[in-house]
């Protein structure tokens, strides 16, 4: 399978659950190596090597002679080993090894369906967060609302899990009940949510008309066919007589840049830089548009928000460098590498940071995120609007909406129309 990914599980899911994102997974960038690393002597300088002595030292003590036998078990101690090394490097929850049954859920994300909670879950400040329910899942139906933390899964407390464990513990067969214990801001105690998992297709665009002839359409997750989703969307608005566009990239947590790649190129003219791929000399490559644009003059403006990843930032940066669109909402998450994922023995995965993007413009999006043109933070609190949602309030009440960076977008392009 070759092909250039950019997740964030988006972790997203992805992690919805990314859930993968579980899922699951926060956005980043993948390329596919199918690559098994041989094993070698030791290829660093004498001093180096030497240094890796103390670590079979300490290695050797804990293993003999740590007080808990069971504790010292060499293939967790290996994976902590593993872990501890990559988060040295600074990429934080995008660099990171996968096992082989964290390999295979992760590949499952992929594909657009899985069973579980159906909600996109990621690591945030160190703390498990609720990226965003998805639309229609059990998530959604127990209520579950961005930003939550989860303080324990079936009664384990999980400060000290990765985010493959806590998606691992989330995730399971349809029909089965997790206990999610809740804490939510603005309330004093953490609350318990039972949640009956199911399969959990995700459904990436959805797309409603609003009134005075403006389209919304938002986009949950870069997946598989996602593009000809969008495109579909767009065909289908302009039939209904779309003369603006709202897109909305808020808690997408990224995913394959390919489909990040097509669809740009249905908003922008063709060989138009989409994004700048930098290696560690400083070399910088440009991927550019391809295939038949859809919508090149259409008013726009690309929502966005802090958990925005991934190729959601690639996305809404070469509109916005380009001035095709106008963005409006919160500065993104800021995830700025290109994954090579290298296959290791016994079916594990390394995913590692070999490159960083940046937008047309050279502008670095690690650790800096997209800035929007105009900046509206939105309380906790506030629910967004859904497509289906927004199309049954009157051009009045989107303007007056508690989600205002919607409303924003609303209103403006609604003057531009009324002026056209």
């Amino acid at each position: 399978m070759q092909n250039l990914l950019r997740f964030q599980l988006p972790l997203w899911l992805i992690t919805p659950i990314i859930g993968f994102t579980l899922l699951f997974g926060l956005g980043g960038g993948f390329v596919f190596a199918q690559l098994i690393l041989p094993p070698a002597d030791c290829p660093e300088s004498a001093e180096t090597c030497e240094e890796f002595e103390v670590f079979w030292q300490v290695w050797s003590l804990a293993r003999e002679r740590f007080v808990d036998a069971e504790a010292a078990n060499p293939e967790q101690m290996t994976v902590g080993a593993i872990n501890g090394m990559l988060d040295s490097l600074g990429d934080d929850d995008h660099t990171r090894f996968l096992t082989a049954e964290e390999t295979q859920r992760w590949l499952e994300s992929l594909s657009g369906e899985f069973e579980g909670i159906g909600a996109y879950i990621d690591m945030v400040d160190g703390e498990a967060r609720i990226v965003a329910p998805i639309d229609g899942s059990p998530a959604e139906a127990a209520g579950l609302q961005p930003g939550d933390l989860i303080v324990q899964v079936d009664g384990d407390p999980v400060s000290t899990w990765s985010v493959e464990e806590l998606l691992a513990r989330v995730r399971g067969p349809r029909g089965t009940e997790v206990i999610l214990t809740i804490q939510r801001e603005g309330q004093a105690e953490p609350f318990d949510v039972s949640i009956t998992r199911a399969t959990i297709e995700l459904p990436y665009v959805a797309w409603e008309m609003l009134p005075d002839d403006v389209a919304l359409i938002r986009l949950s997750s870069f997946g598989e066919d996602s593009a000809d989703e969008v495109r579909q969307a767009l065909t289908e608005a302009e039939e209904q007589g779309a003369r603006a566009l709202i897109f909305d990239l808020r808690y997408n947590p990224g995913g394959l840049l390919n489909e990040a790649v097509d669809i740009a190129s249905l908003f922008l003219p063709a060989d138009t830089t989409v994004l700048l791929e930098e290696d560690r000399d400083g070399n910088r490559t440009p991927t550019k548009t391809r295939g038949e644009s859809v919508a090149l003059d259409l008013p726009m403006v690309v929502l966005v928000n802090q958990y925005s990843a991934s190729s959601s930032e690639i996305l809404s940066g070469a509109l916005q460098d380009v001035d095709r669109a106008k963005l409006i909402g919160e500065t993104t998450l800021g995830t700025g590498t290109v994954l090579r994922t290298f296959n290791l023995e016994g079916g594990a995965q390394l995913l590692l940071g070999t490159t960083q993007w940046l937008t047309p413009d050279g502008r670095l999006i690690r650790k800096q995120g997209i800035t929007p043109d105009t900046v509206i933070t939105l309380p906790a609190e506030v629910q967004l609007l859904a497509p289906i949602d927004a199309a049954q309030l009157s051009a009045e009440a989107l303007r007056q909406s508690e989600d205002a960076q919607l409303a924003q977008a609303f209103g403006e392009l609604a003057d531009i129309v009324a002026g056209q």
